[in-house]
C-alpha cells in the first residue's frame, strides 16, 4: 500500500509538471488579463461595426447603434497644438444677397480639424567648403575646417543614426527590415552598413552608459534581474546563451528624490560572480528574485537582499492554473490582500509606507507563515504545492524586509518591466552577432529605456547626444548627456 501511495504521489507531481509545461508552451503566459490582447480582439469588432455603419450611410439608412459601438472610445478632443497646421478655406462662390443684391458680410465660420500624415522623407545635406587663395602671391589656401562626423567619410547624419538605433532597440525592427524600408525609397543600405553605424554609435555612447551605471550604484536601493541574450557562435552553426543583467532604480512609488533609470550589463555567461562584478561599490538594499548569485553577493555584508512576492505568487498561480487546489487558491487570496494594501499606500513617503505596512500588512504576514507551515505538514514533500510553500518559507526574511523599510517594494516588477523590452527585441532580431554586439545592446538599451522611464523622446535624445559627442563635449560635463538632464530640461520648458 505504501509503495502504491508513493507511486500515486509521484504520478500527481509529474502530471502537474506536464500541465505547467503545456501551459507555458501553448497557454497564456500572463497571470492577468492582458489589455493589449483584449484591444486586439476589440479591433476586429470595431472594424466590423465601422464597415457596417459606412455601408448603411452609403445606402441612406440610419444604422442602429449596437451596444459595443455605443461604448467605443472615440477621440473627439483637439489635436496637439505643436503639430503644424495647413489651412484650407472652402468659401462660397457668390456672396451676393439673392433678395436685395447687396454683398453678404461674414458673420462666423465652422472649423474642423483632421489628422494627416506625411510619409517619412529622406533628404541629402550638401556641405560646401569654398577654398580661397591670393592671386597676387603663392600664399596658402584658406578653407573652413571640415565638420566632425560620427562616421568618418560616411553618409549618415547623427539624426539618421539615432533613427536607426531607436528603430532597432525601441521599436524592435531588425536591421535587415530597416534596409528593406530604405530600399523602397531608392536608398541602398545593406545590413552590414547599418550594423557598422550601430557599433560606432554604441562605442561613442559608452561613457554615458558608464556614468549612468555609476550613478545608479550610488543609490541605496536597486532592483536586479537577468535574462538570456542569444549570441551568434561562429564555427558551431548555432547561438550561445549570453546574459543581459538589468539594474534598475525607481523611487517614484515612495516619492524619492532621484529619477528612475535602468542600466544593462552584458556577460557571456550566468556565473554567480557577475552581479558582484557589476555592482562593485554598491551598498544598500537589492531587490531580486531567488537566483543564488545574489545570495552570494549578499554574503559580502554590503548588500541586503529583499525578495519578490510576485515570484511567490507565481508558484501558487501556476498550480491553480494547472489543477485547481484549495491551498493554492487560499494562498493567492492572502497574497492579494498584501497587494491591496500596497495599492493604497503607493506614492506616499517611505515613512508613511512603513507605518501603513506595520498597521495593515504585518498582521497578514504574521498569520501567513504559520498557515504555510501547517499546510506544508499536510501535503506530500514531493508535490508542487510543497515546493511552492518551501520557496516562500526559505526566503521569508527577504520577503518580509519591506515591512520595516518604506523604500522597498513588495515585488521586483520594476526591473521585470525593464527586462520585457529585451525579451521583445530578442524575439524580433533573434540574436546578437557577437559578444561585442551584446555589449552594444546593453549600452543603447540602457539609454533608451531610461529615456522612456523619464518620459524623454529617445530619438530626440540620441540625436542631440550624438551630435554633442561628435562636437567634443567635455567629459567633465558628462552628466549633461544623461537622460535625467533632458527630463529636467523638458520640465523647465513646460513650466
Amino acid at each position: 500500500m505504501a509503495e502504491r501511495a508513493r507511486h500515486a504521489e509521484e504520478l500527481d507531481r509529474l502530471t502537474a509538471i506536464i500541465k505547467e509545461l503545456q501551459r507555458h508552451r501553448f497557454g497564456r503566459r500572463s497571470e492577468q488579463l492582458d489589455p493589449d490582447q483584449l484591444a486586439l480582439a476589440l479591433e476586429d469588432l470595431e472594424q466590423t461595426i465601422a464597415a457596417t455603419e459606412a455601408a448603411a450611410e452609403k445606402d441612406g439608412e440610419v444604422p442602429a447603434k449596437p451596444a459595443a459601438a455605443r461604448k467605443r472610445q472615440i477621440n473627439r478632443g483637439a489635436l496637439p497644438v505643436h503639430l503644424p497646421r495647413e489651412e484650407i478655406v472652402i468659401d462660397v462662390e457668390d456672396k451676393t444677397c439673392a433678395c436685395c443684391g447687396g454683398l453678404k458680410h461674414r458673420i462666423g465660420e465652422d472649423v474642423s480639424e483632421r489628422l494627416d500624415v506625411i510619409p517619412a522623407q529622406l533628404k541629402v545635406i550638401v556641405t560646401r567648403r569654398p577654398k580661397y587663395a591670393c592671386r597676387a602671391c603663392a600664399g596658402e589656401v584658406t578653407q573652413a575646417p571640415a565638420p566632425e562626423r560620427l562616421i568618418e567619410s560616411g553618409i549618415p547624419t547623427e539624426a539618421l543614426i539615432a533613427h536607426v538605433l531607436v528603430a532597432k532597440y525601441a521599436d524592435h525592427t531588425p536591421l535587415y527590415r530597416q534596409a528593406q524600408i530604405y530600399a523602397r525609397q531608392g536608398i541602398t543600405l545593406d545590413r552590414s552598413t547599418l550594423a557598422d553605424w550601430v557599433g560606432r554609435a554604441a562605442f561613442a555612447l559608452r561613457p554615458v552608459h558608464a556614468r549612468l551605471f555609476e550613478l545608479l550604484k550610488q543609490s541605496s536601493k536597486l532592483f536586479a534581474d537577468e535574462t538570456t541574450a542569444p549570441v551568434l557562435d561562429p564555427g558551431r552553426g548555432r547561438t550561445k546563451k549570453g546574459q543581459l543583467w538589468a539594474y534598475a532604480r525607481d523611487e517614484r512609488p515612495w516619492a524619492g528624490p532621484d529619477p528612475p533609470g535602468v542600466a544593462y550589463a552584458y556577460a557571456p555567461d550566468r556565473k554567480h560572480v557577475r552581479p558582484a562584478e557589476h555592482l562593485a561599490g554598491f551598498s544598500g538594499k537589492l531587490q531580486v528574485d531567488g537566483y543564488g548569485a545574489y545570495a552570494e553577493l549578499a554574503e559580502g555584508g554590503n548588500v541586503e537582499l529583499a525578495f519578490c512576492w510576485s515570484h511567490v505568487r507565481r508558484h501558487f498561480y501556476e498550480i491553480q492554473a494547472a489543477t485547481p487546489a484549495p491551498i493554492a487558491s487560499e494562498a493567492l487570496v492572502r497574497i492579494a490582500a498584501l497587494y491591496a494594501v500596497e495599492s493604497d499606500i503607493r506614492g506616499v513617503t517611505a515613512d508613511e509606507r512603513r507605518r501603513g505596512r506595520q498597521l495593515r500588512t504585518k498582521p497578514i504576514i504574521d498569520a501567513l507563515r504559520p498557515w504555510l507551515e501547517a499546510k506544508l505538514a499536510t501535503v506530500s514533500g514531493k508535490s508542487t504545492i510543497a515546493e511552492a510553500i518551501r520557496y516562500a518559507l526559505s526566503r521569508w526574511d527577504g520577503l518580509t524586509r519591506f515591512l520595516d523599510d518604506g523604500r522597498i517594494e513588495i515585488d521586483s516588477n520594476v526591473v521585470e518591466r525593464a527586462i520585457r523590452p529585451i525579451a521583445l527585441g530578442r524575439k524580433n532580431h533573434l540574436f546578437a552577432g557577437s559578444d561585442g554586439g551584446g555589449a552594444h545592446w546593453a549600452v543603447i538599451a540602457s539609454l533608451i529605456e531610461t529615456c522612456k522611464m523619464n518620459d524623454v523622446d529617445p530619438e530626440a535624445y540620441l540625436r542631440d547626444v550624438l551630435t554633442k559627442i561628435v562636437a567634443r563635449h567635455p567629459m567633465s560635463r558628462i552628466d549633461e548627456l544623461l537622460p535625467f538632464a533632458y527630463a529636467q530640461t523638458a520640465e523647465s520648458a513646460a513650466a
